[in-house]
């Protein structure tokens, strides 16, 4: 293992810890606006690990706005008695990036209980499925991601499913740079090496979706 995956991995555990205690100390309840939850996240961050530095925007959003992908700004919204919501978050640990989401459930709905779960058991079965494929493209690997959402019945509602990571400030994430991204103009293998004959880490991303319910949800975290 890599020295540079060490410290994503050191990074994620700091990201699990923080999203243990949004849990804890029950930040997740019925009544408040999105960036009401948004900045509790950012108060607990800082008391617990002092984070000030985020690499991209902290992503608060429930019902209707869960079907947004990651570029969309859909308007403030208040948490329901019985809703679902997810936090993608981008802290930076020590100059390390952990890029980190997951997927929540108010009340017992059990529709919006087996998305939170199917997020999850299909980001396991696509790390499995992705670090057994050396020769994969980032193309090929968003097409398995779409054909792994439909076997959970639901859709992918990625507009990638991925992307590269490392230390702080890493390489700019730019729209266009496919190669950067698990993407379906990424027709480079995703596990070649960089210019500098270093390996590249890579964050996996699920995000499915149900339309006609108007729900999503996600799941985020370093692959290794």
């Amino acid at each position: 293992m890599s020295n540079s995956l060490e410290n994503l991995i050191i990074a994620e555990e700091k990201a699990k810890i923080l999203f243990q205690e949004i849990e804890n100390r029950n930040l997740i309840q019925s009544g408040i606006f999105e960036s009401e939850l948004n900045t509790s996240i950012y108060k607990l961050a800082y008391e617990l690990f002092q984070i000030e530095t985020y690499w991209h925007k902290r992503i608060v959003r429930a019902g209707e706005n869960t079907l947004f992908p990651y570029n969309e700004n859909p308007i403030d919204r208040i948490l329901n008695d019985d809703d679902i919501l997810f936090l993608d978050l981008g802290p930076i640990f020590e100059e390390w990036e952990a890029d980190f989401g997951r997927t929540f459930v108010i009340g017992n709905n059990s529709h919006k209980i087996k998305l939170k779960s199917d997020v999850e058991k299909a980001w396991h079965a696509a790390k499995a499925w992705i670090l057994n494929q050396e020769k994969s493209t980032g193309s090929e690997v968003y097409a398995y991601l779409k054909n792994l959402a439909k076997s959970y019945n639901w859709e992918f509602g990625g507009e990638i499913g991925g992307h590269l990571i490392g230390k702080y400030p890493h390489e700019k994430l730019e729209p266009k740079n496919y190669s950067l991204y698990v993407h379906p103009e990424n027709h480079k293998i995703i596990f070649s090496k960089t210019e500098n004959n270093f390996d590249k880490n890579w964050i996996l991303e699920i995000h499915f979706v149900d339309y006609q319910n108007k729900i999503g949800g996600f799941f985020e975290q370093v692959l290794f």
